[in-house]
């Protein structure tokens, strides 16, 4: 029964008792007047006890409702993080249970929080006590042979720039896991306005040509150059450059890497393309997870996190980074950017 419903019969009801019981007092008086009196008394004790009846019995199914309530709350308290009183009816005492709820919500988004944040941490600090192993135990190793070898400068050299190698190696892998903790962890507020595409990829394009230009390998550029978008310009040149030193990574020498971009009403788009190795079908659905290195790649560069990074920057634009490839021919990896 619905709450108003119930308060306006539990009203009714004291009503008629208020009203039963003179009325037969009045009939009762009229039949034997010389009793008028104790019918009085009579009518009034039994309107009395009949409303206090009345009340006893709901303020008993408001007692159960509450004992209701609080054995659920109690549940939820011991762990039972679905717990909730049910509150689709009306009136106050209702609107305390959906306040209840209310609270029990937001504890529970606390609580998925801090499991997050925890989980979160954990998984960053187990990729890098992982991923340090390696150059560590390089550095470890190269140490010892310019120890033993240091009478030779021929070898020193060599195993120092070996050494040098793994220290870039190690710095790049530090400086992309802060920048993904400061990611995931919503630490980085993006700084949005209007940028020149062309201008932003150009730039892009130059860190990378003295690298291009030693390994003989064309970036061609292709596009509107008065198409702007609202981005993050430091934060999206970093995306669009793990994915060209990604392409870098995977051609050969005379081959080309066409990075182009269109606009719609709705979304800007960016494409890297090259004609390189091109991605085996077995690794496309992994290649943005953290750390993953094909078995089918025989490249040792890079820490496997480029990917990975770009794939998160650009969702936190409220973007999708994409991928199609095919082994032999070419990788194209395209980047959908709201308009707005």
């Amino acid at each position: 029964m619905k709450p108003l419903a119930e308060r306006s019969l539990f009203l009714l009801k004291i009503a008629l008792c208020g009203l039963i019981f003179p009325v037969l007092a009045v009939i009762l008086s009229c039949l034997a007047p010389e009793k008028a009196l104790l019918w009085l008394v009579l009518s009034s004790v039994g309107a009395l006890a009949g409303i206090l009846l009345l009340c006893q019995r709901y303020l008993q199914q408001r007692d159960q409702l509450l004992e209701a309530a609080a054995a659920q709350i109690a549940d939820y308290l011991l762990a039972n993080r679905q717990g909730g009183i049910a509150c689709n009816e009306d009136g106050a005492i209702y609107h305390l249970f959906h306040e209840v709820n209310s609270l029990v919500t937001i504890a529970n988004a606390h609580a998925d929080n801090e499991r997050r944040v925890k989980e979160f941490l954990r998984n960053i600090i187990s990729d890098i006590s992982h991923q340090l192993k390696t150059p560590i135990a390089a550095l470890s190793i190269y140490n010892g042979i310019i120890q033993q070898e240091a009478a030779d400068p021929e070898t020193v050299q060599k195993f120092a720039s070996l050494s040098e190698q793994e220290l870039d190696r190690i710095e790049l892998l530090i400086q992309n896991l802060l920048k993904m903790a400061r990611l995931e962890a919503g630490a980085i507020t993006l700084e949005l306005k209007p940028e020149n595409v062309a201008e932003l990829l150009a730039q892009v394009r130059r860190q990378y040509l003295f690298r291009s230009e030693q390994e003989q390998k064309q970036i061609e550029l292709l596009g509107n150059e008065q198409t702007t978008l609202i981005c993050d310009r430091v934060w999206l040149t970093e995306a669009v450059g793990n994915l060209l030193k990604n392409a870098l990574e995977h051609t050969q020498a005379g081959d080309k890497i066409l990075i182009r971009w269109q606009q719609s009403p709705c979304l800007t788009q960016i494409t890297l393309e090259d004609n390189g190795s091109g991605i085996h079908p077995e690794d496309l659905y992994h290649i943005f997870k953290r750390f993953y290195r094909s078995r089918f790649s025989k490249n040792t560069q890079g820490v496997g996190l480029g990917l990975s990074l770009a794939k998160s920057i650009i969702e936190a634009h409220r973007g999708s980074l994409e991928v199609r490839s095919q082994l032999g021919r070419g990788t194209a990896f395209t980047i959908s950017l709201p308009k707005k």
